[in-house]
C-alpha cells in the first residue's frame, strides 16, 4: 500500500461500500471487494495508532520540557 494516504484509503472504503450497496454485486467480485475493505480498514487503523502514539510522543515530551522550564521559588 506504497503512496496511500489515510485520506484516500478512506475514499476508497467508501466508493467500495456505495458499490455495494447501489447493485447486484456477483459474489466473486464482492469477495473482493471486502477483501480490499479489509485491507484498506486494518491500513487506517495502523495510521491512527501511528498517529495516536506521536501525538501521546509529542505531549509527553512538551511536559517535560514544561516541567524543567519552571523556575523553583
Amino acid at each position: 500500500m506504497e503512496n496511500l494516504s489515510y485520506s484516500k484509503a478512506m475514499k476508497e472504503i467508501e466508493e467500495i461500500l456505495k458499490y455495494i450497496e447501489s447493485q447486484e454485486v456477483d459474489v466473486d467480485v464482492l469477495v473482493e471487494k471486502v477483501k480490499r475493505a479489509t485491507e484498506l480498514i486494518r491500513f487506517c487503523k495502523s495510521k491512527l495508532k501511528s498517529a495516536e502514539e506521536e501525538l501521546h510522543k509529542t505531549l509527553i515530551s512538551l511536559e517535560e520540557q514544561n516541567s524543567t522550564d519552571i523556575e523553583p521559588f
